[in-house]
């Protein structure tokens, strides 16, 4: 399938130009990161009917009762995830409309990447390979679980909330290694980080968030 990647009009560059700006006077202030999302067409992972409201801050449906986040979230979350450094390994709970997993792409060396719904895992594919991006494997599973076989990671990030946060996850980690992830119930959600420290993890707790559920298949 073919996308038009540099947009007209709403997903024009000068757009995207003006979604930057405002995260960054909303307080993103790594710019390599801000960087690579004004690069970033991100109007290829909404569909058709939404592409003009691609570049507002805001998350909007992708369908399958999904979601692609907001903007600053995105951003939030990878300089949150990149904070100690360059990263290796990366495991992507929640694969969605794959907009940021090619927004974590360019800053690691491989990310493992993992959805329950087939047609958006197959759908973000085919945008990944319009954008060139090599470095992604993935996989059709229940995140909540994470990728066992590809652990341990240097970083896990979760783009959807489960109420309470999956025991599986931090135990992929390595050392020092950090879990980016929403939690909590429908109406009352953070994002927290969970780092591992040896046998022990410590848990900060940060902004609060809307996220749609991470679903755990029984």
């Amino acid at each position: 399938m073919n996308y038009d990647l540099n947009g007209i009009g709403m997903t024009s560059q000068r757009t995207r130009d003006r979604l930057i700006q405002r995260l960054r006077d909303e307080g993103i202030h790594d710019e390599d990161v801000l960087e690579v999302m004004r690069q970033t067409p991100r109007h290829i992972f909404v569909d058709e009917a939404l592409a003009s409201r691609s570049y507002e801050d805001t998350a909007l449906p992708i369908g399958h009762g999904q979601t692609i986040s907001q903007p600053y979230i995105v951003a939030r979350m990878t300089e949150l995830l990149l904070a100690n450094g360059p990263l290796k390994r990366v495991l992507e709970v929640g694969t969605g409309s794959g907009y940021q997993t090619a927004i974590l792409a360019p800053f690691v060396e491989q990310i493992f990447t993992v959805e329950r719904i087939a047609p958006l895992l197959e759908q973000a594919k085919q945008k990944h390979r319009a954008l060139g991006l090599t470095n992604i494997r993935y996989l059709l599973s229940d995140g909540s679980w994470g990728w066992p076989r590809h652990a341990p990671f240097d970083a896990i990030i979760a783009t959807a909330a489960p109420e309470e946060i999956p025991v599986e996850l931090p135990q992929q980690l390595v050392d020092g290694g950090r879990l980016i992830i929403p939690h909590g119930t429908n109406t009352q959600q953070r994002l927290s980080v969970v780092e591992r420290d040896g046998e022990s993890l410590n848990q900060t707790d940060l902004d609060m968030v809307s996220f749609v559920p991470l679903v755990r298949e029984k």
